[in-house]
């Protein structure tokens, strides 16, 4: 049997072995360390870059001299009467038809009321019994008075009969009051127009029966036209704002590209309860007839405006314990709060009245845990939008 040699490595050979090992442990511990930090490093930069705010801007509008403001509006007659019958019967005839030009006076029906006339015979047959006992009584009367100055009668009969003569003649006059009463219901037989206009509705026609007063149907209506008034709801946010005398222009859809003239002459002076808005009274010159009852319009007004205002969108608006805030945007990314004053709530948007500086860049809808000093990112395309915006590493390095 053979025997074999075993060399055994040298301690020197071993020692550089031993220390290569461990280099290449070390290098590999270090390498893992350094990678965990820098991946820790990029993780905590993402988060802080996440935790900045992306905001976008308002569009501000600053105020001019004057402020238009555009409100819808009814246009009606100057003047305009629904004719009812005074009398009942039946309609004899009618003159005029709608679109019909009348004069105050001018009939436009006739209504045959043979009730009526029978009641007026009988009026006057009882005016003429009354008259005719009076006239016996006057008599019966005098020759009393006459008797007494011979003393052939007592005093007392006379005196009843001078009684009984001014009762006769009372009733005389009670006759004749009911006979002027029903001559001049007689004159109601003919609807007139009560002043110069046009026939605007007819809703009656021939042998219909006509009933008296408002309770009976609307025969027909007359609207005078030469001027129109209009008639407009505004805002109350906007009520302070318009007076009598203000000009107004006003347009129709059946007149596209056409402008109408108007002016303001009065307000209701109270605000609706359930609408919250101010009656308003334009009136219009109307010559040649172009304006329509009940037609709809677009009334535009401008109003005097103070310059200095600026409307903001509602949601820009902070509410703080300091009162009303916006956020703004300074030059270096940072947020502002600044605490401004109202003017007017104009429902999605609000008049800052002082607060903000012209050159402000304000924040619409900000985060509600803004603060001023944070550091806030502006949506991509925005305008205004800064080039560079601090990271949250420079703010703590600045702090």
């Amino acid at each position: 049997m053979s025997s074999e040699i075993v060399k055994t490595p040298s301690p020197r050979r071993l020692w550089l072995i031993g220390t290569s090992a461990l280099v290449i442990a070390g290098v590999v511990v270090v390498t893992g360390i350094i990678g965990r930090a820098r991946s820790d490093q990029a993780l905590a930069q993402v988060s802080d870059e996440q935790a900045i705010p992306t905001v976008a801007l308002a569009q501000p509008i600053h105020g001019n001299d004057v402020q238009s403001l555009a409100l819808p509006g009814t246009i009606q007659p100057y003047y305009k009467a629904s004719i009812f019958a005074r009398v009942p019967g039946y309609l004899k005839s009618w003159q005029q038809d709608i679109g019909a030009h009348v004069t105050a006076g001018q009939v436009l029906a006739s209504i045959d009321t043979p009730d009526l006339d029978q009641q007026l015979d009988q009026a006057k047959a009882d005016l003429a019994t009354a008259q005719a006992n009076e006239q016996l009584a006057a008599l019966t009367s005098k020759r009393w008075h006459a008797l007494v100055a011979s003393q052939s009668v007592a005093q007392q009969t006379a005196d009843e009969k001078a009684g009984d003569e001014a009762a006769k003649k009372a009733t005389v006059d009670a006759a004749q009051a009911n006979v002027r009463r029903l001559q001049a219901l007689e004159t109601f037989k003919s609807i007139v127009a009560p002043f110069d206009g046009v026939v605007t509705a007819r809703n009656t026609d021939v042998g219909a029966l006509i009933n008296a007063g408002s309770g009976g149907q609307e025969l027909f209506e007359v609207s005078d036209l030469h001027k129109v008034r209009i008639y407009v709801q505004v805002p109350q946010a906007f009520a302070a704002e318009l007076r009598p005398g203000l000009k107004a222009s006003f347009d129709l859809p059946q007149y596209p590209g056409r402008h109408f003239a108007a002016v303001l002459v009065t307000t209701s002076n109270a605000v609706n309860e359930n609408s919250r808005s101010m009656q308003v009274e334009l009136q219009a010159d109307n010559p040649d007839g172009t304006l329509l009852a009940g037609t709809f319009c677009d009334v535009h007004f401008e109003i005097p405006s103070d310059p200095n205002v600026v409307r903001l969108p509602a949601t820009a608006l902070v509410a703080s314990d300091q009162g009303i805030q916006v956020a703004t945007l300074g030059p270096d990314g940072k947020a502002v709060l600044k605490t401004v004053q109202l003017g007017r709530d104009l429902g999605d948007s609000v008049e800052v009245v002082s607060g903000l500086a012209p050159t402000d860049q304000v924040i619409d809808s900000p985060p509600e845990t803004l603060e001023s000093g944070d550091v806030v990112r502006l949506a991509a395309g925005a305008a205004g939008a800064p080039q560079k915006v601090a990271s949250r590493a420079a703010q703590v390095k600045a702090d």
